[in-house]
């Protein structure tokens, strides 16, 4: 089996409203797939489906055997109420030798913190924290649903530098959705375009030409990220035959 997970014909019907309309997805090993598309578009959805914790009513998911997957939510409220440890939260569910604790702390950079209230982190550092915990596994998909809403601009590029080391790092694949397009330019190999069905999907630098992006996002935004992946790729060009 060549991929991962592959999903064909994917329908979600709620309040005879079409949430997906024939879905097809193949996330294959090593892939770094960005899911992008307007609020509402079913891409939150489409990622429980993927997990199995949401049921399509119809279509077909398959996924290679034992498959192991990381998960970051959209939003993690830590409980106030009940004070608990950022060492303690990576070990909740599991326990892992003090090595693999060290390494993956580090790898995440948040040894400084592992002895701070969970309720205490700022956003960045919160982020990284659930980041952890979904590597501790060692999973051969990592999903991220809007890992970086919440964060300021420095954090966000912080926490995508982040990613895209440990995605050159370690041997696993990358399914993410992302409202921050400029980002997605700069680390997805490949980008998937959903409103509630796909419009379109392929490298950042076709989809931004494809006429249903246009449609979505703007001439404004399709010119802006052309120029911006030009400009990423020159700048990888030269660094190359440097």
């Amino acid at each position: 089996m060549s991929f991962l997970i592959e999903a064909k014909n994917l329908c979600v019907n709620r309040n005879n409203k079409n949430i997906l309309e024939n879905v097809f997805v193949n996330i294959k090993k090593n892939d770094f797939i960005t899911i992008i598309g307007p609020n509402g578009a079913g891409k939150s959805v489409l990622l429980e489906c993927l997990m199995g914790s949401f049921l399509p009513d119809s279509g077909e998911i398959i996924k290679k055997s034992n498959l192991s997957i990381g998960y970051i939510p959209q939003n993690f409220t830590p409980d106030n109420s009940m004070p608990i440890s950022v060492r303690r939260f990576l070990t909740l569910k599991k326990k892992f030798t003090s090595k693999e604790l060290i390494d993956i702390s580090r790898e995440t950079n948040i040894s400084e913190i592992l002895d701070k209230h969970l309720s205490t982190l700022s956003g960045g550092e919160l982020q990284k924290v659930l980041l952890a915990r979904s590597l501790l596994n060692k999973p051969e998909l990592l999903i991220l649903d809007e890992p970086a809403q919440n964060l300021d601009i420095k954090n966000q590029l912080n926490f995508y530098n982040l990613l895209n080391k440990i995605y050159k790092d370690r041997d696993l694949s990358i399914l993410m959705v992302s409202h921050d397009l400029h980002m997605v330019m700069s680390s997805t190999r490949q980008v998937i375009c959903l409103y509630h069905h796909v419009c379109c999907s392929g490298e950042p630098q076709i989809v931004a030409k494809d006429p249903e992006f246009i449609s979505l996002f703007g001439n404004d935004m399709a010119k802006m990220m052309s120029v911006y992946q030009h400009t990423h790729n020159h700048s990888h060009q030269e660094i190359i035959n440097d």
